[in-house]
């Protein structure tokens, strides 16, 4: 089962991302009652990194608190701090790259996780319906250009923040994935990378993704080139959407056996694995399109035209 869903706007003004994707969310959330989370970003980069870090369950948080914020302040200048059950939320000024912060903010912990950096990026996750992340985080009233989430339903991993997606691809800044089915490959493929050095944090197949698709963007691939290689590297069935900070798009598996919907108009794209979270968020206008197999598509932002009465 699981919801995923995504939105991007075709338009330059900053649209209401937020609700947008708490209608769809919410309209999913019989797919995925376990969790709930979404990837939002901003229009514009922000002066500074936003850094999510997921707490230890067990200890001081207080403590927990003054180590990370003492390990950032290594690698940058820390700005505001705000703490959101379960999660810490600090903005960083830093020319350090996204592994050195990461690696700054988890030093000294086995139980603390960066979940998202970026200066488009803001990632929050729950467990709970999509009530509990608004009641929580008040997402409803962010505005920006695209967004991603995610309702899971747990079917092999615990339910607890760390299963739950989005995921962030760990090491690249602003970009995350959300994903429907069951990634069958997702052992052997994990044992490869952590021989590497890479650190997984959760038994979720699903984080795989994000790891992957972080790796063929540091060896040089683009985000198109990323997705396109997925659909052989990757077996089982599944339907996964990324985001980065001008882009959002989709990859599905050869034989379609996860469901993907797709609408767009000449003001957004929206994708979710069913057409009725599309519907409850952005009413009937434009043609729901079901993708075939062994097919990916991205849309970029920057490569879109600005739709008529747009601001300039």
């Amino acid at each position: 089962m699981c919801g995923i869903a995504g939105y991007l706007s075709k338009r330059d003004e900053p649209q209401p991302i937020g609700e947008i994707m708490l209608d769809m969310l919410t309209s999913l959330a019989r797919r995925g009652p376990d969790s709930v989370g979404m990837a939002l970003y901003r229009s514009e980069p922000a002066h500074r990194d936003s850094c999510w870090i997921r707490l230890p369950e067990h200890g001081d948080a207080a403590e927990h608190e003054r180590r990370i914020v003492a390990g950032l302040a290594t690698v940058g200048d820390v700005g505001t701090v705000e703490r959101h059950h379960g999660l810490l939320r600090v903005e960083l000024s830093t020319a350090a790259d996204a592994p050195a912060i990461r690696a700054a903010a988890e030093a000294g912990s086995d139980d603390v996780e960066v979940v998202s950096l970026g200066k488009q990026l803001e990632l929050v996750k729950q467990v709970g319906h999509p009530d509990d992340l608004q009641a929580s985080f008040d997402m409803r009233g962010f505005r920006g250009s695209h967004a991603i989430g995610h309702t899971r339903l747990s079917t092999e991993s615990k339910v607890d923040l760390t299963h739950s997606q989005p995921f962030w691809a760990r090491g690249v800044a602003d970009v995350a994935t959300v994903h429907n089915g069951h990634i069958t490959n997702y052992h052997k493929m994990r044992r490869s990378y952590e021989q590497q050095g890479v650190r997984f944090f959760s038994e979720n197949d699903s984080e795989i993704i994000g790891v992957y698709i972080a790796d063929q963007l540091r060896r040089g691939l683009s985000l198109e080139d990323a997705l396109q290689a997925s659909l052989d590297d990757f077996d089982g069935s599944f339907s996964y959407l990324v985001a980065s900070g001008d882009a959002m798009g989709y990859a599905r598996d050869p034989f379609a056996l996860k469901p993907l919907i797709t609408v767009e108009t000449d003001d957004y794209v929206a994708i979710a694995n069913e057409e009725i979270a599309i519907r409850a968020a952005l009413g009937s206008d434009g043609v729901a399109h079901e993708p075939s197999g062994h097919v990916y598509k991205l849309w970029r932002r920057s490569d879109l035209p600005v739709p008529a009465g747009a601001a300039s």
